[in-house]
């Protein structure tokens, strides 16, 4: 084991001690305002990017930026390995950067790109372009393939189906998260009665197969799912099901990143089940600083919602 490894995973049990964790975030939840919640969490690990006077928006992005950061901050005490281990799980932030900054082309504008550093796969090539054909060329050119759209909600659901493709290679203990999510947003897609571009095909059925790339409703998706994505549509049985779906997907996460923390010897697992806890974390911060900014609700109703 590379000393790089024991170094990353001494500085990731120092951060999965900062989470706020279900007690904590539930009583962020339960603040009277999200003014309230601000100035709570600006007391924690997440002031660093969270800080009174934003608004919900801005607050959440906050948060979410605030993972990115320690995920950069383990990515530069990892060995070069681990920077290609991290950078698919930070990927995501990615496809949010290139979809916003197609709207900003459209003249829809938008928030800043998050900061990916050394973590980007392809953002700052895209950064620089000035239309969106010119965005779609420099996917095809990267690992993110060929979208077969140009249009921001096709080259969002091509990149995320690319993520998944990508996570299953490259980050074996993730393949279940990754399969799951593409689950849920083909179910999504169902429900939408929406048809996704070539690129988003290409890629799902590489994760989930082409039965469940071609069906045409929710219990053909559910039946024809593998086994590693079929979890994520567990009891659901039509559309309103998928936003408890959506939890589950992050409880099952959870658990699997909590025994990969558990693992005795040091090396890539810990480190990667501790940045999937802090993203559970952020999860649920921005969970209860929306219900924060509706009032509130009591600690106990906010496990109903996370």
């Amino acid at each position: 084991m590379s000393a790089g490894w024991v170094a990353a995973g001494v500085r990731a049990r120092a951060m999965g001690r900062r989470r706020l964790g279900r007690r904590g975030t539930g009583v962020l939840g339960s603040s009277p305002s999200l003014e309230a919640a601000l100035v709570t969490l600006a007391g924690t690990a997440y002031g660093r990017e969270v800080r009174s006077g934003q608004d919900l928006a801005q607050a959440q992005r906050g948060v979410t930026a605030t993972w990115l950061w320690n995920v950069r901050v383990l990515a530069g005490w990892a060995p070069r390995s681990g920077v290609a281990l991290l950078r698919p799980l930070v990927a995501p932030l990615e496809v949010a950067d290139t979809v916003d900054h197609l709207r900003a082309l459209a003249g829809l504008g938008g928030p800043p790109p998050y900061r990916l550093g050394g973590l980007a796969t392809a953002w700052p090539r895209l950064a620089t372009t000035t239309s969106a054909a010119e965005v779609r060329t420099v996917l095809a050119a990267s690992p993110w393939g060929d979208p077969g759209d140009d249009e921001p909600r096709g080259v969002g659901l091509a990149m995320r189906a690319a993520l998944a493709d990508r996570v299953v290679a490259r980050v074996p203990v993730a393949a279940a998260w990754a399969a799951g999510a593409l689950a849920l947003v083909a179910a999504g897609l169902l429900a939408a009665e929406a048809a996704p571009p070539a690129g988003y095909r290409t890629s799902a059925q590489r994760v989930l197969g082409r039965a469940a790339t071609a069906a045409g409703d929710l219990p053909s998706l559910r039946r024809s799912l593998p086994r590693t994505a079929a979890w994520a549509l567990a009891g659901v049985d039509g559309p309103a099901g998928l936003w408890r779906a959506e939890a589950a997907w992050w409880q099952r996460v959870e658990r699997d990143a909590r025994a990969l923390v558990a693992r005795p010897t040091p090396g890539a697992e810990p480190v990667v089940g501790t940045v999937a806890l802090l993203a559970v974390d952020a999860w649920r911060v921005r969970a209860a600083l929306e219900l924060a900014s509706r009032g509130g609700v009591p600690v106990e109703g906010f496990d109903a919602v996370a």
